[in-house]
């Protein structure tokens, strides 16, 4: 009978992998198993309908315990009237009387005697219930333990304990939804290994990513969904069920292979057997593997991501990228790596759930004004009154674009104004503004200059060329005549003055604030102050010495005195 389940299922693989649904089941099965935390394996365990139960006697906290259960999909132990007799079995199966940690515990300071468990709470939500199973020694002061176990010696009966302790053990519980029924009904031919890692011969139901292997022929078989596929399924998941190596062909369907010297066991795929020293695979060197392709026919394999060189033996990084199916989201990328192939969410999207979504950047605030969330993306603007500055397109600057604007002043300073480059501030009456600034005026440029809001630009006449925003350098080419015609055409009343030849905004000066306008024109009235009082001072010096002048005759007589004469009125 075991034989004929063997071809049946068998028959059926090609069958089951070609359907969508078992691959997505496969893969969470992978998810499992790679996701248990190594180490300690369950001591017994057994399941009934959607649950599992695992006893483990490694000695522990209660934390330990918690994230020991955690690692491996579940959490400690609910215990309800209908699983008591369950773990009962559990305890007495390994001969072993506890104590064992459970999944109940309290998280506020003092128990409540008529709350429902006494205050204190199941590990899993939806362990609760009515049911209590309390000792009678029930302690219920404020500094009582806030953890529980249950042991053999108090008849497994719910005790308080400190959860710092360190006890025997702790009782794990594991749910799914779909499982699978035993296979072919053979309780006694088959063994049966679940991904929480306690193995059975009867268990009465298995949860995916159960792994059942058949005697005497060693067949196996993984549970996916509500159906058993047959070795080798998919590399990726336990070996593929190979005792050796698994390997893809270039259909895409996995196989066994065995070391030099070996060959698959043509009864059950995946065990290997001592081969002939005539046997081909002996004298093929291949690389990797050697594996049996049809009636005494051999060929060499390689591992999964990789695929035969042209010599046949050796083996080189299959590009995984190339089958366009891969990454199939949308905003993803495949990125080929050795031996296999990564997703990657392109630039702006992040992988959630197995799809790339876009990542608001904004949440960040990358912006100096408004910012705008795009996909993969997203985009600055400004206030009214600014515009985006060229050197940061995140932050903004002051921008008036016409000859005059109200000037940009401190709410907390009516003094403190601000005006953008190429503009100076003027007080009003009862405000500021920002006037434009002449360039021009100034003499910025070499030779051409043409005034803008809040800049200016130079220009050259021909034969010329502008460098460094604002000087003309006559070009190389040109001799001293054509720069004599150009000075000529130039001064000529029916020729323009020049021919700009290369227009760029020049750098515009910074603008002079009001505080500055101030201290010109004090220090301007300090000047003329001072000079008024040095005019009156030389003025009164010479009034002192020059009202009356004596001077001596031709024969050294005295002459009589000079007085300045005003006119008459």
């Amino acid at each position: 009978m075991a034989a004929g389940m063997h071809h049946h299922l068998k028959a059926n693989a090609s069958w089951f992998w070609n359907m969508k649904d078992a691959t997505v089941l496969l893969v969470a099965v992978l998810a499992v198993l790679v996701g248990g935390l190594g180490g300690t394996d369950p001591y017994g365990g057994d399941c009934f309908g959607n649950q599992c139960f695992a006893l483990f006697s490694q000695s522990c906290d209660f934390s330990s315990a918690q994230t020991h259960c955690q690692h491996r999909g579940g959490a400690l132990a609910s215990v309800r009237a209908s699983t008591t007799d369950l773990l009962i079995r559990l305890v007495h199966s390994g001969n072993i009387t506890g104590p064992f940690w459970i999944g109940l515990q309290r998280f506020s300071n003092c128990p409540n005697q008529t709350s429902p468990l006494r205050g204190y709470q199941w590990a899993k939500k939806d362990g609760e219930s009515d049911y209590e199973n309390w000792v009678p020694t029930f302690d219920s002061s404020c500094a009582s333990p806030q953890c529980v176990t249950v042991s053999e010696r108090d008849r497994f009966r719910w005790a308080q304990e400190r959860c710092d302790a360190r006890v025997s053990g702790f009782l794990c519980e594991y749910a799914f939804q779909i499982g699978c029924a035993r296979l072919g009904g053979q309780e006694k031919a088959v063994g049966y290994k679940t991904p929480f890692g306690f193995h059975g011969n009867s268990l009465p139901s298995m949860p995916p990513g159960t792994i059942a292997t058949m005697s005497p022929n060693g067949s196996k078989y993984i549970c996916s969904g509500e159906k058993w596929q047959g070795a080798p399924w998919n590399c990726e998941i336990q070996n593929g069920g190979c005792e050796h190596e698994c390997v893809v062909d270039p259909q895409h369907q996995p196989s066994c292979s065995c070391p030099p010297g070996f060959s698959v066991n043509p009864v059950n795929g995946i065990t290997c057997e001592t081969e002939d020293a005539d046997n081909p695979c002996a004298r093929m060197g291949c690389e990797f593997a050697c594996v049996r392709v049809g009636d005494g026919a051999h060929s060499c394999a390689c591992d999964h991501g990789f695929k035969l060189a042209p010599d046949g033996r050796s083996c080189v990084d299959f590009n995984d990228c190339s089958d366009e199916r891969q990454c199939p989201g949308e905003n993803s990328r495949c990125v080929n790596t050795l031996g296999g192939f990564k997703c990657e969410c392109e630039v702006g999207f992040q992988m959630t759930g197995g799809s790339c979504v876009d990542v608001d950047e904004c949440s960040s605030a990358p912006c100096e004004h408004l910012c705008h969330n795009i996909p993969g993306s997203y985009k600055c603007s400004c206030y009214e009154g600014y515009k985006m500055d060229p050197q940061d397109p995140n932050k903004c600057k002051l921008h008036c674009g016409k000859e005059e604007c109200v000037a940009e002043c401190d709410p907390n300073d009516k003094y403190q104004c601000y005006c953008p480059d190429g503009y100076v501030a003027e007080e009003r009456d009862d405000h500021n503004v920002c006037i434009d600034l002449d360039e021009c005026a100034n003499f910025f440029c070499d030779k051409g200059c043409k005034n803008t809001y809040g800049s200016f630009v130079c220009s050259c006449p021909k034969g010329f060329t502008l460098t460094k925003e604002v000087f003309c350098i006559r070009n190389e080419d040109e001799d001293e005549d054509a720069e004599g015609s150009a000075t000529e055409a130039a001064t000529s009343p029916n020729t323009p003055t020049e021919t700009p030849r290369e227009v760029i905004p020049t750098r515009r000066p910074s603008a002079v604030t009001k505080g500055g306008l101030v201290a010109i024109i004090v220090s301007c009235v300090f000047v003329v102050v001072g000079m008024g009082f040095l005019c009156q001072y030389l003025t009164n010096q010479r009034g002192k010495t020059g009202g009356e002048v004596t001077s001596k005759g031709p024969q050294g007589g005295e002459s009589h005195s000079l007085h300045g004469i005003g006119s008459e009125s």
